[in-house]
């Protein structure tokens, strides 16, 4: 929480001049400072504010009441509900006849069977299992083309005409919300920019003029951000290369399994290094904080799509891919970039930066197969993107070398918790567990979001409250998923979820994080702005110690954590394929982790009875949430504000934290930097809306 300047007085002159003495002529006046409230703790008088706010501006953008131009154009109703019982299931996108129910409930029309299914298009569709509900339901977005429905059922003019806009329930809009693909977009583009200044290769005195060299662009690391910023500026007609120090996945795989089944780490290809990014061997979440219908969202999602995703993604409420979709997605991306002309190198390892006058003019490359130093090469760009993960420490180190502006950012540490999925589905759903049927069900495989605030001690104000309390809540939940092990260096331990696209496995697993600052930092001060990175270390160094080496993860039930004592009986079974110990989790972090992870597990319990179990256990450690620094940038160009040339995006750069808001940076990136070549002149943010802010919090 932030807090905001604020004016204050009194409304008497007279009483304030005999209760204060009189401030002598050019004292500085006292800034007085309160925390700002937001959400539900906003004052009722601002609420009422905002509401009468958000009416008007619902009045003016829909069309008068009962007036003709309701004839056209298109309602978005959301929050219409079907109980989970009267539903077709998660796998059924269509409009039902339980759904019509819910749509003719909204407009007010007296007969559903009369509806016609046609006019009507389902955008978004959830599952709600709360315990406040009666019975869980299935939670409805859905677009009517007001035309459309005249046509086909006249009766239900007056009903569209009587239509009151409520926001977040009923809004009008003049056209369908129809957002295209990337690839689509950019040639639409390509051929107006064509029809407008006619072919590059003009024909001057009889010859054929030469067209201007191409700009020359590296983008550093294949995730969704360098891949989503390739396709850009590659549409755009940049000569791009793409450097990857991992390998494509297919290979990237074979050497998974070889972790998996030999205890062979590759350094350079893992879980967290390769082709697709850390994100590729996880749960492929498309959950995002940055707004799901904004048009920049849905772009990527129809790309992804386009590449090959199943288009459920684009209507679930909260979509996922899965590995085992993520990995053709990805072929079919790669295909598609070298079609453009893309050079892909993959096994590159950028070592450095070749600088010149405070500007990139290059990298220096080695074989990443072979040892640090043996061979390099030397290649010159116009521009870098640098697109790295947040594990990419080596480059980390290289940015300080060059002065680059860095400072570090929050994060947050923890454990991985792993239950029987089965117990999991009986927490959240009760009866209806027993239609889940292992991911092929018409109930979706159960799983959890949860965010507790854990207190310091004693505080005097709420803006102190703001500064003790500690955000304890889970991440990366997978259901139906297994852990794995996502360490890029022997010495260290560190471990994250995965599941595939069906969610099958026995098992539920989800970190339970501890947000860390810059205070929690100082015993690493000494490594100025990578100190947030020594902390990560030093607890991955102690979990492979505790762990006893090879890759074994130090476990401990929950009970026992809580108890602070050693679990002496066998563990319950674990999903982690390498084998785990028993072990004290409860001293592996400073005190004040550990107990906000045990005061929070035990509130968890309250909401969730049954989640402290003898079958839950508990995985060390859990470190790379997010980046632990930030790249400083630029917020309209994105070039870094310390060393030109540079672009620093996505999630190793410290602007995203997932998969869809680490695309959506490099897409904003790629358009920001073809402006720059002089490859693009449109508006990017007239056409998908500003980008996230990259100051302060960064929403993920």
């Amino acid at each position: 929480m932030g807090a905001n300047p604020g004016g204050g007085g009194i409304s008497s002159g007279l009483y304030a001049s005999s209760a204060f003495p009189r401030r002598p002529c050019g004292a500085l006046a006292a800034v007085v400072r309160c925390a700002r409230r937001t959400g539900k703790r906003r004052y009722p008088s601002e609420k009422k504010r905002l509401d009468r706010r958000h009416k008007e501006q619902l009045r003016q953008t829909a069309p008068e009441e009962g007036g003709v131009a309701r004839e056209a154009g298109f309602w978005r109703l959301s929050k219409l509900a079907v109980p989970a019982s009267d539903d077709p299931g998660k796998d059924f996108l269509g409009v039902s006849p339980p759904l019509l129910q819910a749509i003719a409930k909204a407009l007010k029309f007296p007969v559903a069977s009369m509806l016609p299914e046609e006019a009507f298009s389902v955008i978004r569709k959830s599952f709600d299992a709360r315990k406040i509900l009666k019975e869980p339901q299935f939670v409805y977005t859905v677009d009517v083309d007001a035309k459309k429905l005249l046509d086909m059922e006249p009766r239900t003019w007056d009903f569209i005409a009587r239509l009151e806009p409520r926001l977040g329930i009923v809004e009008y809009m003049s056209d369908e919300r129809v957002a295209t693909d990337l690839i689509s977009m950019l040639n639409v583009h390509n051929k107006v920019s064509d029809d407008e200044h006619g072919i590059r290769d003009t024909v001057n005195n009889g010859s054929i003029s030469p067209t201007r060299m191409k700009p020359r662009v590296a983008i550093v690391g294949s995730g969704p951000s360098g891949l989503f910023a390739a396709l850009v500026l590659a549409e755009l007609g940049a000569e791009v290369t793409l450097l990857e120090r991992g390998q494509p996945v297919e290979q990237r795989g074979r050497d998974i399994g070889a972790l998996a089944v030999r205890r062979i780490l590759q350094s350079e290809s893992n879980f967290c290094f390769g082709e697709g990014g850390a994100g590729t061997w996880s749960d492929g979440k498309l959950v995002t904080r940055i707004g799901k219908n904004t048009d920049g969202v849905q772009a990527v999602m129809k790309t992804f799509v386009h590449f090959g995703g199943p288009p459920n993604i684009l209507i679930d409420g909260r979509p996922h891919l899965g590995t085992d979709k993520l990995v053709p997605l990805l072929r079919n991306f790669r295909h598609h970039l070298r079609e453009l002309g893309v050079a892909i190198r993959f096994n590159t390892r950028v070592d450095d930066f070749i600088v010149e006058g405070g500007q990139v003019k290059g990298v220096v490359v080695s074989d990443s197969n072979l040892q640090p130093g043996s061979v390099d090469q030397k290649l010159s760009f116009d521009a870098v993107v640098l697109a790295v993960g947040h594990s990419a420490r080596d480059t980390y180190s290289m940015l300080l070398r060059h002065n680059v502006d860095v400072t570090p950012k929050n994060f947050s540490v923890g454990l991985r918790i792993e239950h029987p999925q089965e117990l999991i589905n009986n927490i959240q759903y009760s009866e209806l567990a027993a239609e889940v049927q292992k991911g092929r069900g018409r109930i979706p495989v159960a799983d959890y979001k949860v965010v507790k605030s854990i207190g310091e001690g004693d505080v005097k104000n709420d803006i102190e409250q703001v500064d003790q309390n500690r955000s304890c809540y889970s991440f990366c939940m997978c259901p139906g998923g297994q852990v794995v092990l996502t360490s890029t260096n022997p010495l260290e331990l560190c471990v994250n979820g995965m599941s595939f696209s069906r969610r099958a496995s026995k098992w539920a697993n989800s970190a339970l994080v501890v947000t860390v600052s810059s205070h929690d930092f100082e015993p690493f001060q000494s490594h100025g702005s990578l100190a947030g990175v020594e902390f990560q270390r030093e607890y991955e160094r102690r979990a492979a110690m505790m762990g006893g080496g090879n890759f074994v993860v130090p476990a401990q039930c929950v009970t026992d954590f809580i108890s602070n004592k050693l679990s002496v009986t066998t563990l319950p079974p674990s999903s982690y394929r390498l084998g785990v110990r028993p072990s004290k989790l409860h001293e592996l972090f400073p005190p004040y982790i550990t107990e906000a992870l045990q005061q929070s597990i035990m509130m968890i319990d309250k909401e969730m009875p049954g989640f402290i179990s003898s079958e839950a256990l508990l995985h060390g450690v859990e470190t790379r949430t997010s980046s632990p620094l930030q790249i400083s940038r630029h917020r309209e160009t994105y070039e870094s504000t310390s060393l030109q040339g540079l672009y620093p995006i996505g999630e190793g750069a410290g602007y995203a934290g997932g998969i869809v808001s680490a695309a959506v940076d490099g897409m904003y990136c790629g358009f920001a930097l073809a402006k720059q070549l002089s490859l693009f002149a449109g508006d990017i943010e007239a056409i998908f809306g500003k980008a996230q802010k990259q100051t302060g919090s960064v929403k993920y």
